[in-house]
């Protein structure tokens, strides 16, 4: 299913030789030269998830590394696929230069399966135009920059899923609310009156229990160089689309090596997953409130799989900040940090002043 000798390296025409690349929302690879239709080959195999305590032991048995050649940025830290024919490049998540002679060759984890990238650039570009048109006070500068596509770029994103049944043993209270009626004294008109109302008390009751929830597809982004928010704001994705790794799918791309290992995503996957236990311990306990004491989670039966999802990014500096912008490049939804112009925010306050003045004036 995997190639060894995996690399990014453009795809070759099998008919001419010419450099190849994969088309958004296409299943083949044509040649601009001479029109052949190359094929995607995908593979038939059934996507895997991998138990996640076996892994961890062992990982040679699975055979589940390649070495692929990376280029790691200096500036963000970001390390993404190089390809051998380009002699300069700029990193494709904060725009500063690479330097090409620190390519080296790194062992990691394969990706199993993927989404390939179904909007075009052009798609995207119109997505993030009509998101930063709606941004209100931002710089003309950035509005200019959707138009360069030196700053666009297409990139498979790292992330961790992870599959779990969980068992929780708990102890807490179940609160019920009961009313009593309270006599106070206020005043009113000058005097002082008495009057009554209804105050809400809780009664406690000891709880214990246990619950089981079984979690599919936890999805944790294992790219350190974007906005961990913005990427979770980027879902959903359409996992169920997914595809067998295949380096076709790669061609014209950038991807990166996930900086989060899968020990590290694993434990994220397990923060979320508590938040959603202890919704169901609060369910499980009943009544009108509910107070946990103690929670004792097992995750057991743990999967987990590699996989690589489509983005478009574009980063922005303003200011000596930078600004990331992402489109999901399956839904076209759009996330990012939008700046703010100084010079426009002055110029409404000095507007307001106006205004104010203007109003005070005319009404004296």
């Amino acid at each position: 299913m995997y190639d060894k000798n995996l690399s990014t390296d453009t795809i070759k025409c099998n008919n001419c030789g010419a450099n190849l690349k994969f088309v958004p929302g296409d299943e083949h690879l044509k040649c601009d030269y001479c029109g052949t239709v190359n094929d995607i080959q995908v593979s038939d195999i059934e996507i895997e998830e991998y138990d996640f305590h076996k892994f961890l032991e062992n990982k040679e048995d699975y055979n589940m590394t390649i070495t692929e050649q990376f280029i790691k940025c200096n500036n963000c830290g970001a390390t993404l696929t190089f390809n051998s024919h380009e002699t300069s490049g700029k990193c494709a998540y904060c725009t500063e230069p690479l330097i090409i002679e620190s390519a080296h060759d790194e062992k990691t984890i394969k990706p199993e399966s993927l989404l390939p990238f179904k909007l075009n650039k052009k798609e995207a570009l119109e997505a993030l135009n009509k998101w930063i048109k709606k941004l209100f006070l931002a710089p003309n500068k950035l509005k200019k920059m959707v138009l360069d596509l030196e700053y666009f770029k297409g990139i498979y994103i790292p992330y961790w899923s992870y599959d779990t049944d969980t068992h929780t043993n708990y102890t807490g209270r179940r609160g019920e609310y009961y009313y009593v009626t309270e006599t106070y004294t206020t005043t009113e008109n000058g005097k002082t009156v008495t009057k009554t109302r209804q105050v809400q008390k809780t009664r406690w009751y000891p709880a214990s229990g246990n619950v089981n929830a079984f979690f599919d597809d936890i999805l944790i982004p294992a790219s350190l160089s974007i906005s961990e928010e913005y990427a979770y704001k980027l879902e959903p994705w359409d996992l169920e689309n997914l595809v067998p790794y295949s380096k076709e799918y790669l061609s014209g791309f950038v991807s990166e090596r996930y900086q989060l290992e899968l020990e590290e995503g694993f434990a994220k996957a397990q923060n979320i997953m508590k938040d959603d236990i202890r919704e169901a311990i609060h369910r499980d306990i009943g009544g009108d409130t509910q107070q946990i004491i103690s929670m004792n989670p097992v995750f057991d039966k743990v999967k987990f799989k590699h996989l690589l999802l489509p983005v478009y990014h574009s980063a922005f500096k303003f200011n000596d900040k930078l600004y990331q912008f992402l489109v999901n490049a399956r839904t076209g939804e759009v996330q990012g940090e939008r700046p703010y112009s100084k010079i426009k925010i002055a110029m409404l306050a000095l507007l307001g002043i106006i205004i104010i003045g203007a109003i005070i004036y005319f009404t004296r």
